[in-house]
Order: structure tokens, then sequence, then C-alpha cells
């Protein structure tokens, strides 16, 4: 019966319920109703002279859900002269695609083809060949909207050929001028519906909402239609509905793209920057978005030997423990390990230097430079006719200290450079006395 009362109050007074979701609803008409975009749409950036000009040429909208990528779309679509055509990576085929460019091709003409297809990265690398020569012959003009970072969802060929503009997360001020327009809307909003909201309510709601636009008002679409009227038939959104409308924050995670990928980097970045706060915070969000536990101990098995290495040798065992005990313990108790490696790892001192001896020696041997053994260091000699006497392999623990001045490679070459940190000083050190035992024995 409540529910029937509350929908019937709000037909009674507008039909807009009746209709769009009110996100969709509020849509933003013209380029100043566009919040928290002002770095691509502000005046006399380019993107906005651009579509004031109707001089458009193929773009990518590049950000996160409900920052406005497909508004700045309808708002294109509302200025051009030129055709407007929509598709969708979710629901076009191919079929559908070559049906629209063809006939955009076949038309011609000065007026021009614009298509704006929407999550353009759910189309795999063929599909998106489809659209690069009609793009290229200027067939149609393309906007592609994606969540994805597009140099590595997007075709190289087509993200050439098109300005990547990259949207960025609404700010939460941003987010409380939107829900105040849309309670004083009265057209598409709630400006004739009697809805009285906290300012607690509306902040928390900003806090919340991660920067979507399209998130936030839903929420506050939700509170709205869930919540009866007083005696004086008026809605109270108070901080306490909000709270029980949305009861926990949803973490913008994707398992397999790029919230899995930017979230493991920042993790990863977070260590080798020596910040064990970050670190857990990372760590702790990626647990509770669902991340599987033994990638995060194989990315921590990385880090030991990219960004600790020797300066503390110790970080490769506890990395290689973490993984063995996430294995044999699991989630939830799992979490508790990862920590203790994170926060170890991060603390640690810090040495690329193995690393960067690796990708010298690499470049050695991929630009050409490649040494045979030299002969005392082969598994078995080759004595034949006429050849040369070679020297013999000495073997170092016959003397002093171990060690005895040879060459292993036939010129000098210098990969390894420890630094003075960690325990690593001591490799740097040992490794210099050598040197001199070496300078003193050649």
């Amino acid at each position: 019966m409540q529910d029937d009362f509350l929908f019937d109050n709000f037909n009674s007074e507008a039909n807009v319920i009746e209709h769009q979701p009110l996100a969709a609803r509020m849509r933003p008409r013209k380029l100043d109703d566009i919040v928290g975009q002002d770095h691509i749409v502000g005046p006399g950036k380019l993107l906005r002279r651009v579509i004031e000009a109707d001089r458009l040429s193929s773009i990518i909208l590049f950000g996160p859900p409900g920052c406005g990528k497909t508004s700045i779309a309808e708002v294109i679509a509302g200025s051009t002269n030129r055709r407007f055509q929509r598709a969708s990576g979710v629901t076009s085929n191919v079929a559908t695609l070559r049906s629209i460019m063809e006939n955009a091709r076949l038309m011609g003409g000065k007026k021009g083809t614009i298509l704006f297809v929407d999550e353009i990265h759910r189309f795999n690398k063929s599909q998106q060949d489809v659209l690069l020569p009609y793009v290229e012959d200027g067939s149609v003009t393309l906007i592609g909207a994606t969540t994805h970072n597009p140099q590595m969802f997007i075709n190289t060929p087509l993200t050439s050929r098109s300005l990547v503009f990259e949207l960025k997360p609404i700010t939460e001020d941003g987010i409380i001028a939107l829900l105040n327009r849309a309670l004083t809307d009265q057209e598409r909003g709630y400006g004739n519906c009697q809805v009285e909201a906290e300012p607690e309510a509306i902040a928390h709601i900003a806090n919340i909402c991660e920067g979507d636009a399209r998130k936030a008002l839903n929420a506050l679409e939700l509170a709205i239609l869930s919540t009866a009227r007083d005696d004086n038939n008026i809605c109270h959104i108070t901080v306490d509905v909000v709270q029980e409308c949305v009861q926990k924050r949803i973490i913008a995670y994707d398992h397999d793209e790029d919230g899995h990928y930017n979230t493991i980097s920042a993790f990863i970045k977070s260590i080798r920057g020596s910040d064990p706060h970050a670190a857990m915070y990372w760590l702790t969000k990626m647990l509770e978005a669902g991340e599987d536990p033994r990638f995060i101990a194989r990315r921590l098995i990385i880090s030991a030997s990219e960004d600790i290495g020797n300066a503390d040798p110790r970080g490769i065992t506890i990395a290689v423990s973490a993984m063995h005990a996430v294995e044999y313990i699991g989630m939830p108790e799992a979490a508790i390990t990862l920590a203790q490696a994170t926060t170890y790892l991060a603390t640690a001192p810090k040495s690329n230097a193995s690393y960067m001896a690796l990708h010298k020696a690499r470049a050695d041997i991929q630009s050409g430079r490649i040494m045979q053994v030299p002969e005392h260091l082969r598994n078995v000699h080759v004595k034949s006719v006429g050849k040369e006497a070679y020297d013999e392999y000495k073997y170092p623990h016959d003397y002093e200290n171990h060690f005895t001045a040879q060459d292993y490679l036939p010129v000098d070459c210098e990969y390894y450079t420890p630094t003075h940190i960690g325990y690593e000083d001591t490799i740097a050190k040992r490794m210099e006395w050598w040197k001199q035992q070496k300078s003193k024995q050649g």
C-alpha cells in the first residue's frame, strides 16, 4: 500500500517518473550544462571550439563511467548540422556498422555523417578494423566512447586518426551541483515534487559515488522513490535515508580490464615508493573488490626482485613465502599474510640494480653482440690439430679467499652496478675488492 501511495503522489504532480530514469532525463543539452570537464569543453578549449563551429573530426572520449562521455556526444548531436548516427559496442554488430557507413558513403555531400559508437572497446580488433576505411576516407566522423585505455583497447590506426580526449571523474562539488540541479529542475527533475533534501544527505551521495554522475543521480532517485511523504506531503531526504539506499560504496573495479590494471599499478608503485600506507590502501581495495589473492602474491614476488633486489635479499623470500601461505590458507585469512609481505617490501631498502643489469645485457644481445663462450669456460675442451694453446680454467676455490683473476667474457662488460643501500652496500664493497685483486693479479 505504501508503494502505491508513493507513486500515485508523484504521478499526480508530474509525469516525469513514468518515463526515463533521472540520470537519462538530466543529460546536458548544451555545453554549459556539462559539469567537471572544463579542461576539454571549457571556454576556449579545443573540443568546445570544434563543436561550436561544427568542424568536428574523429575523436575518442576516454574516461570512467558517469563522467559525461555520452553527454558530450548528445550535445554534439543536438548542435551539429550533420547526420548523427548511433551504435553500441554491446548491441551493434559488423553488419549494422557496415550498413550505416555504406549509407553515409553513398549519401556523401557536404553535410556528412557523425557516427557515435558507445563502448567501442567492446568491439574486438578485427571489428574495429571495419571502421577504419570509412574514417580514413571521411565517409563518417567517428566519436568513440570508452571506459578503457585507448592505447590498449582501441586499434592504433583508429587512435592515430582521432583526437583522444580524457575525461576526469566529476568532483564532489560538481556532483553536488548536479544533484541540486535535479532537485530544482521543474521540467526534467523534481522541481515540482516537494522534495526537501538535507545538504548533508546530498554531500553523502556525492562522497560515495566516486565521481560517477549517473550513480549519484540514480541514488538520489532511489531515495526519493522509496521515501514516504509526511503529513504535509513533503518528501524528506536525510542522511539516514541515503545511507539505507546506498548501504555500501561500490568499488569501481573490473577484474580483467582498466580498474584491475590501474589498481595493481598503484599498489606496486606505492611499494616501490616506500609508502606502506598507500600500499595497504590499494591492497585492501583489491581484496575488497574480490581480486584473486594469488595474483597479488605473484606481483609481490616480481616487486621483490625488481624494486628491492639485493638491497634486502630477504624480500624475495618473504614474497615467495607469502605466495605459498596464500595457497595453503586461502581467504580471508590470507589477507593478513599479504598485508605483512606488503608492509615488509614497502619499508625495505630499494635497489633496481639487478633489474637494470638484465636490461643492459638484454640490450647488448638484441643489438647483435653475441659472444662465444671462451675456451677455458666450455664444458668440454676440443683439442684439434693446429689449435693454439688456450688458457686452462682456474678453480676459484683453490685460491686464497676463493678468488683468482680470470676472464669470464671475451670483452670487458659491466652490467650489474650495486647501490650502497642496505645489503647491496656489502655487495658493492666486495665487488670493489675483487676488482682491486684482479688489477693486482693482472
